[in-house]
C-alpha cells in the first residue's frame, strides 16, 4: 500500500492535486473536508457538531476527525492505498493515525506539502468564497484565523515528519500541470 499524507496551508491545491493524483496511482482520496461537510449537508450529529467549528475558521477536535477517518478507511479496506488530505493537523493526530495504521500492518510512506506564500493563498480563497459556497472562504478574517490555526498547530508536523525522514516539500505555484509533475516525482519514489 501507498499511503501518503497531502498537506498544505488552506487554499494550497490540495485536493485539486488528490483528484488527480489518486486517478493517476489508484489510491482513495480521505478529504477530512469533504467527509466534514457530507456530515453537515445531512445534518448528522457529527455534521452539526463540526460545522460549528469550522464556522469559526477552527480546527474540529482530534476525536471527532479520528473517528471520521477510521471508518473511511475502514470502508476501503481493499484500497491500495490513500491520500490523506486535510488529516493529520496534529502531532497527535499523526500519532494516532500512525498507530491506527500500524494496527493494520500499514504506515505512512510521506507526507508530501505544497509551499505556497500566504497572501496568494488569501487571494485565491477569497475568490473560491464567490463560488464555493463555503462561509469560511468569504471573510478575509476567517481565513486569517485559518492560517493561524494551521501555522500553531499544524504546521510543526513538518517538523514531526522530518524527524522520521519522510517529510517531501513540493512548490505549490504554477499551473496544475506543472504542479501535479513535481509531485508525481515525489510520488514515484514513495
Amino acid at each position: 500500500m501507498k499511503n501518503i499524507v497531502l498537506f498544505g496551508p488552506p487554499g494550497a491545491g490540495k485536493g485539486t492535486q488528490a483528484d488527480i493524483l489518486k486517478e493517476k496511482y489508484q489510491l482513495v482520496h480521505i478529504s477530512t473536508g469533504d467527509v466534514f461537510r457530507y456530515n453537515i449537508k445531512n445534518k448528522t450529529e457529527l455534521g452539526l457538531l463540526a460545522k460549528t467549528f469550522m464556522d469559526k475558521g477552527d480546527l474540529v477536535p482530534d476525536e471527532v476527525t479520528i473517528h471520521m477517518l477510521e471508518a473511511e478507511v475502514t470502508k476501503n479496506s481493499n484500497a491500495n492505498g490513500f491520500i490523506f488530505d486535510g488529516f493529520p493537523r496534529t502531532e497527535s493526530q499523526a500519532e494516532a493515525l500512525d498507530a491506527f495504521l500500524a494496527s493494520k500492518g500499514e504506515r505512512i510512506n510521506g507526507m508530501v506539502a505544497l509551499e505556497v506564500p500566504e497572501d496568494l493563498l488569501v487571494g485565491r480563497l477569497l475568490e473560491r468564497g464567490k463560488t464555493s459556497g463555503r462561509s469560511d472562504d468569504t471573510d478575509e478574517s476567517k481565513i486569517r484565523n485559518r492560517f493561524n490555526e494551521y501555522n500553531t498547530k499544524t504546521a510543526i508536523l513538518k517538523d514531526f515528519y522530518q524527524r522520521k525522514g519522510n517529510y517531501y516539500g513540493v512548490n505549490g505555484v504554477g499551473s496544475i500541470e506543472d504542479i501535479t509533475e513535481r509531485l508525481s516525482e515525489v510520488f514515484n519514489t514513495l
